[in-house]
């Protein structure tokens, strides 16, 4: 196995959003995943093996396993071109997700991903006392997504942490 740290969303080490690859030739049991991302104690470690023309790739936290992280999805990106697919431009990876591409033009790197079925739901209470606002309109699928007014009002934005 080979692991790589990842500084995702910039060009400068020890900033940007970090996250740890690993690339499999199999993937190993999932405690051995988890114990491996606990270790790395980073927001997301991403398991990555290639299968056929794909790759599948797996996301855990220090707790456990996630369905999508994009910027571990990034970083694997990053890993996959420069040391293991360095002679293509587009690559098709799946996971929890489903299937979906990510492609290269020059130093930069564009993904696709399948988009969430959003459901309308109603505005609890509870919603407006976690965000200290009242949010314009409110939709579900993996998490819940407020929408709110305008730019001021995200940057104004105190919400109740233990309550979110």
């Amino acid at each position: 196995m080979k692991q790589y740290i990842v500084d995702a969303f910039t060009d400068k080490i020890f900033s940007g959003n970090p996250a740890a690859v690993c690339v499999l030739g199999s993937f190993p049991s999932e405690d051995i995943m988890q114990s491996i991302a606990a270790e790395n104690n980073l927001s997301e470690t991403a398991f990555v093996v290639k299968e056929n023309d794909c790759y599948h790739i797996r996301w855990f936290t220090p707790k456990s396993e996630i369905d999508f992280c994009g910027h571990a999805t990034l970083a694997t990106a990053f890993v996959l071109f420069n040391y293991h697919a360095q002679d293509t431009d587009s690559l098709d990876l799946f996971g929890q997700i489903g299937e979906f591409t990510v492609r290269r033009s020059g130093e930069l790197i564009r993904m696709e991903f399948p988009a969430y079925k959003l459901e309308h739901i109603e505005i609890t209470d509870m919603m407006i006392e976690a965000l200290g606002t009242i949010p314009f309109a409110a939709y579900k699928d993996r998490d819940i997504l407020l929408v709110l007014h305008d730019e001021d009002e995200v940057r104004d934005l105190q919400p109740d942490m233990e309550l979110l």
